[in-house]
């Protein structure tokens, strides 16, 4: 039955796949209580997997449990396998005797991760899409789009819980409606908003076999436990009074730090209130009303889910540490160079907190070398001054816990020689594309226009490199199977070059054999068909040394 009440303990509304396979829907204490028993969320976006992660669900456990103080205390909690029965008893007391009201959308005094009674100062309330970057509204006007700022979408309630978190950790930093009670409103707006927190970020979240496993793998490991001071929002009012920051639960707002772990994982950027009305086939949210919220003065140290871009010598007010965003038309393979970023260089990438950790568990024998690592990476790419959503980016990746163990840099090393010769050949066969393009008397393409071979062959070699990136997972103290894996990698990419090459020589006309003479940076240079191709068959069997080899005994095989 479809949930109404908007009770999100108790209510059935939380998409989920089971480890047989099943589809269900269950409220947070019992999605919590047999996460063992779900394989994954089952979200409609790759984003909201980590705004449910981090705005309910991750820190539900770690105010209720605490979190481990050392590797081997996050080694016992790993290995249970699922939530023991005393951990079952107090996960239940916190969402039902402690919290159980603070948990409820439509609640009239504290309405999760909403403000009660919030009121714009025009007195207008906008349509549900607001919270939904894929459809569109206001500025944000995505292509193709069915809808427009005029149109209402009657939201269900899990519709809006989903909506509701994923805006507090996504939202665009297009001007707010100024709330009522809000003294920095000025014209009944508010200017100035950045993204939410997650916008900022190249997010990283590493998954296991069930939902409980993942919650663990992003549980980090903290020395001195949680801070005393630090509260959910939903428990904000226990935590004591600092000068300048003001409750989420009003229609204030302030710019400040993050105050903990769990102050972090639950920052409230946006002041909302759904607006439910009752219809035929139940409560439905037709109307929002979105106000400016707490905006993060920085991101901190302790954040888990992303990797950073470090830099030696930063420019005036550039800070040395930065959050990694990910790029886009990218696989997430191609970005392994910053995911396995373990050493702190002097200058370039270092990977999250949680990965490096987990290389650390590995090391120490509390994660086996052929377990089954997941990562997911998700961001939104933004335009128009971050107003609006231009892009959504997400992958799923296997990763070998062996090639995040610092003190054994094998696997690492052959995965990232991998990942460059798949760039270099890119690369060369992009050049080839452009020597044939000049032989044949054309323009050259600018740099981002059209598409362009390199991103042909990726796609074309994408299943092989996840292919090996399983195989690696199980690779143990097989040295051979890694030269092997090697080899049978730049076959691939050879091959699949190769082909990319015989269709563009075959695309140009028979003028650009005989070619045409180019001034380039003030040399002339003589560009033809021929001479293009050997320059690129030269290259290629530079980069990928162990294929010309294997290709001509798979030829030979074959005759």
């Amino acid at each position: 039955m479809e949930p109404t009440t908007g009770d999100l303990v108790e209510d059935g509304w939380l998409p989920a796949v089971g480890v047989d396979g099943v589809a269900a829907q269950p409220g947070v204490l019992r999605v919590l209580t047999d996460a063992h028993m779900v394989r994954r969320l089952d979200l409609p976006v790759a984003t909201m997997v980590p705004a449910v992660l981090r705005q309910l669900l991750l820190p539900v456990v770690l105010d209720a449990l605490g979190a481990p103080r050392t590797r081997r205390e996050w080694a016992g909690r790993f290995h249970q396998g699922r939530f023991s029965r005393d951990e079952c008893e107090r996960l239940t007391d916190y969402l039902t005797v402690r919290y159980g009201g603070r948990f409820r959308l439509f609640d009239g005094e504290r309405p999760f991760g909403q403000v009660a009674g919030l009121q714009a100062l025009s007195g207008e309330v906008k349509s549900s899409t607001l919270l939904m970057p894929p459809v569109a509204s206001g500025n944000n006007v995505p292509l193709f789009s069915a809808f427009s700022e005029a149109d209402h979408l009657d939201l269900t309630v899990t519709q809006a819980a989903l909506w509701l978190l994923h805006a507090q950790c996504w939202d665009t930093a297009a001007i707010k409606t100024g709330a009522v009670g809000d003294p920095q409103a000025k014209a009944g707006k508010t200017t100035g908003n950045p993204t939410g927190p997650l916008g900022q970020l190249g997010v990283i979240v590493p998954t296991g076999r069930t939902l409980y496993e993942t919650l663990i793998l992003n549980t980090p490991v903290l020395s001195d436990g949680l801070e005393a001071p630090d509260r959910p929002q939903w428990a904000w009012d226990e935590r004591p009074t600092t000068p300048g920051w003001v409750s989420p639960a009003g229609p204030q707002w302030s710019a400040r730090g993050a105050g903990g772990l769990l102050d972090l994982l639950t920052f409230q950027s946006r002041r909302i209130r759904l607006i439910g009305q009752e219809s035929v086939p139940g409560r439905r949210v037709r109307h929002v009303i979105v106000c400016a919220g707490d905006r993060l003065t920085g991101t901190p140290e302790s954040e888990p889910h992303t990797a950073w871009h470090l830099t030696a010598r930063p420019r005036a007010g550039q800070a040395p540490r930065r959050p990694r965003r990910h790029r886009s038309g990218r696989t997430a393979w191609q970005g392994l160079g910053a995911l396995l970023a373990l050493a702190v260089p002097d200058d370039g990438a270092r990977t999250s907190l949680l990965l490096r950790q987990i290389g650390e568990l590995r090391a120490d024998g509390a994660l086996a070398a052929d377990y089954p690592l997941g990562v997911e990476i998700s961001a939104l790419e933004y335009g128009n001054q971050s107003a609006v959503v231009e892009n959504a980016i997400a992958d799923i990746l296997p990763l070998p816990t062996v090639a995040l163990v610092a003190s054994d840099d094998r696997i690492r090393a052959a995965l990232l020689e991998c990942v460059n010769q798949a760039d270099r050949v890119g690369r060369a066969l992009d050049d080839l594309h452009t020597d044939l393009r000049r032989a044949a008397g054309g323009a050259v393409l600018p740099s981002g226009r059209g598409e362009q071979p390199s991103e042909r062959l990726l796609h074309c070699v994408d299943p092989a490199m996840r292919r090996l990136l399983n195989g690696l997972r199980t690779i143990g103290d097989d040295h051979g199977f890694l030269e092997r894996a090697q080899e049978a990698w730049e076959l691939t990419l050879f091959e699949a070059a190769a082909r990319e090459a015989e269709l563009l020589q075959e695309g140009v006309p028979p003028r650009a054999v005989v070619g045409r003479v180019e001034r380039v940076g003030g040399t002339e240079l003589v560009f033809r068909s021929g001479k293009a191709a050997a320059v690129f068959r030269a290259r290629l069997k530079g980069i990928l040394r162990r294929a010309p080899k294997a290709h001509g005994s798979r030829r030979e095989g074959a005759a």
